[in-house]
C-alpha cells in the first residue's frame, strides 16, 4: 500500500485512496483481530467498540484506510457506510495519510490574542502547508485547533495531544524542526518524550503504554486557585454541610430575602433600594417578585426608568414591521 503525503484536496477529505483497500497481510490482520476482540469484550454491545477500534486501525495504518473500514464493519456487524459516517465525523480520525506528528496550533479566543494567530501563520508558511496537510517527508501534519483546553498557558501548541505551553512562533518552528530531525522532544507536561501518532493511537484504543503518570500533570497556573483555597482554608460545601448553609438564617452581610452567595436582586436588596439595579415586578398578586409586568431588567436603572421604556420599544420594533404589522420576512 503506497503512502502519499502532501497537500490534500477537498475530495481527499471525504474518500480514501483505492490502494488503501488492499487486504492486510495475514499476520497483521490476525494481530488486529486479536486486539479488536479484547476491545469488543469491554462493551455489552459490540458496536459500542467502534471508536477505539478506529483508533486501533490508525495505530497500524496511520489513518482510517479502506481495508480498516471493511474490517470494522465485519467485526461489529455494521455497514461500511455506518463506519465511514463515524470516521468522517470526528477530527481525530484521518481519511488520508497522517504525519508521524500532528502539530495543533490553538487559535481560539485567548490563544489568538496571546499570539496563536501569529504562531499559526509563521509555522504554516515555514512548513509550506495548511490546515490538516502533511509535509512531504510524512513527519508533520499541521492543524488549526479551536481549543487545546489549556487556556492558563496560552498560547498553546499540541503535538500528538501533548501540551507545549506559552509558545512563540520561534519556539514552535524549533519544535517542528526537532520533530523532523528525529530529536527527542519533551512536552511541557506529561511523558518525558512525545510519542508518534501511531503509538498514541494505540493508547487511545485502550492499550496503555504505562506513561500516564510520567512527568508533570498540572503546572503552577492550573493549581493557583487550589493553592489560594488551601491558604484561605476554603472548602467546597458538600452533603449535610451544604444543606445547613442553605437553610441558615440571613447573615449580617446579606440582604433580607437574599440567599447567601446568590447574586439575584430582590425588592429588599440594597441594589434595588439604592436604585442602582431594578428588581423584577410581580406577576403573582401574592408574590412581590413576579407579576404581569415583570421583566428581566438589563439596565442598571430604576424600574420605571425611561431607559427601560426605550428598551421595550426596541423589542417591539424587532417583532413588527415599520407599519406595526408582524414582520414575516
Amino acid at each position: 500500500m503506497g503512502i502519499k503525503f502532501g497537500r490534500q484536496t477537498n475530495f481527499g477529505y471525504l474518500t480514501v485512496p483505492e490502494d488503501s483497500k488492499e487486504p492486510y497481510p495475514a499476520e497483521v490482520e490476525a494481530s488486529l483481530r486479536e486486539d479488536a476482540a479484547a476491545i469488543i469484550a469491554r462493551y455489552p454491545q459490540a458496536r459500542s467498540a467502534l471508536l477505539p477500534i478506529l483508533h486501533l486501525i490508525q495505530s497500524v495504518d496511520g489513518y482510517v484506510t479502506g481495508r480498516g473500514i471493511t474490517l470494522c464493519a465485519e467485526l461489529l456487524d455494521l455497514t461500511e457506510a455506518e463506519v465511514s459516517g463515524v470516521a468522517t465525523f470526528y477530527t481525530q480520525f484521518k481519511r488520508h495519510p497522517n504525519g508521524e506528528y500532528t502539530v495543533g496550533v490553538c487559535t481560539n479566543t485567548l490563544c489568538a490574542i496571546m499570539g496563536g494567530d501569529e504562531i499559526w501563520e509563521a509555522v504554516s508558511e515555514y512548513l509550506g502547508i495548511g490546515h490538516d496537510e502533511t509535509t512531504e517527508d510524512g513527519k508533520i501534519t499541521l492543524e488549526r485547533i479551536e481549543c487545546n483546553a489549556a487556556c492558563d498557558y496560552a498560547p498553546v501548541v499540541m503535538t500528538n495531544w501533548e501540551f507545549f505551553d506559552n509558545q512563540t512562533p520561534q519556539s514552535t518552528i524549533q519544535l517542528v524542526d526537532d520533530l523532523r530531525a528525529g530529536n527527542p522532544v519533551a512536552p511541557s507536561r506529561g511523558p518525558a518524550q512525545v510519542r508518534t501518532f501511531k503509538e498514541v493511537s494505540r493508547v487511545l484504543a485502550g492499550f496503555h503504554d504505562g506513561l500516564a503518570d510520567e512527568g508533570v500533570g498540572a503546572g503552577p497556573a492550573s493549581l493557583a486557585g487550589l493553592e489560594i483555597a488551601h491558604e484561605k482554608g476554603w472548602e467546597a460545601p458538600t452533603g449535610a454541610s451544604w444543606a445547613a448553609q442553605a437553610d441558615a438564617p440571613t447573615t449580617s452581610g446579606a440582604a433580607e430575602g437574599q440567599a447567601p452567595g446568590r447574586p439575584e436582586v430582590t425588592p429588599a436588596s440594597p441594589e434595588a433600594a439604592a436604585g442602582t439595579q431594578a428588581a423584577p415586578k410581580a406577576t403573582d398578586p401574592s408574590d412581590e417578585a413576579s407579576g404581569p409586568t415583570a421583566k428581566d431588567e438589563d439596565a442598571v436603572t430604576d424600574v420605571d426608568s425611561a431607559a427601560n421604556e426605550t428598551r421595550d420599544k426596541v423589542y417591539e420594533a424587532g417583532s413588527t414591521g415599520d407599519d406595526g404589522e408582524e414582520d414575516t420576512k
